[in-house]
């Protein structure tokens, strides 16, 4: 069983292995597919100014600029436990505003391919947020700029399905079984990190907000990849990084 400590500092802790960055932006955003963040680095100019040397990678945090303002980039970790430490890491570099954004399955065949989708909870069948928040069944994502994002959406003539997400750490058990169950639960999608990247930032004060573009399609007895594979539709994933931009603006 998995003990809690509401201690804030740790025997080991992010800032024994990294350390502030002079002129760090405070607003970060972060995408998970590689295809997409080697675009963006090269589309607005990314300019190297820090790097996270992890055993089995290396992750470069670049800064970029949008409207006259400057923001972190980095490509965030996949699975909870690795996500969890980027978004720590990257905090103590300074950071303390993320927008997180990447694919996910759907549980539903009626969602599009593409389609944007906005969690307002997510169920926690991970590990990772039970060391931040203690035992408990789903987590609240996106409180704070929810209505905002909305309006983004509204103006740029972006429909969107808000609802649950199942954040798991073993996709090869996405069976039909458990996505009939979730889906019972209230879940409309499926990734592997929202719950444990939520659980670190309330932990820390840190504001988060994430989203999707919908990915595979686990609703039916075939896996359906639709657009899952990075460099498939790149220039409409190109576009849904412009949404991430537009609502740091109004961070």
């Amino acid at each position: 069983m998995i003990r809690y400590s509401e201690e804030m500092r740790a025997i080991i802790n992010p800032d024994d292995f990294v350390s502030k960055i002079d002129n760090m932006p405070k607003i970060a955003i972060a995408c998970y597919s590689h295809v997409l963040f080697d675009k963006i680095v090269k589309d607005y100019h990314g300019v190297e100014i820090g790097r996270l040397d992890y055993t089995d990678s290396v992750k470069i945090i670049y800064k970029i600029e949008y409207k006259d303002r400057e923001y972190a980039l980095f490509m965030m970790s996949v699975g909870a436990p690795a996500a969890a430490t980027t978004i720590e890491d990257v905090h103590a570099m300074g950071c303390d505003k993320f927008i997180v954004f990447g694919n996910c399955g759907v549980l539903s065949r009626k969602i599009d391919d593409l389609a944007i989708i906005i969690p307002n909870k997510a169920i926690r069948e991970e590990g990772v947020s039970q060391h931040y928040l203690g035992v408990g069944e789903d987590i609240q994502v996106n409180d704070k700029y929810m209505d905002t994002f909305k309006e983004i959406l509204k103006d740029k003539g972006y429909s969107y399905v808000e609802g649950t997400t199942w954040t798991t750490d073993a996709f090869y058990r996405e069976t039909l079984e458990k996505v009939n169950m979730m889906r019972d639960k209230g879940a409309i999608c499926v990734e592997m990190e929202v719950a444990a990247l939520q659980a670190v930032c309330d932990f820390r004060g840190i504001d988060l907000f994430t989203f999707f573009y919908a990915a595979d399609n686990l609703d039916s007895e075939e896996w359906d990849k639709r657009s899952l594979s990075g460099s498939s539709m790149i220039d409409k994933k190109i576009t849904i990084m412009e949404l991430a931009l537009a609502l740091a603006k109004k961070m």
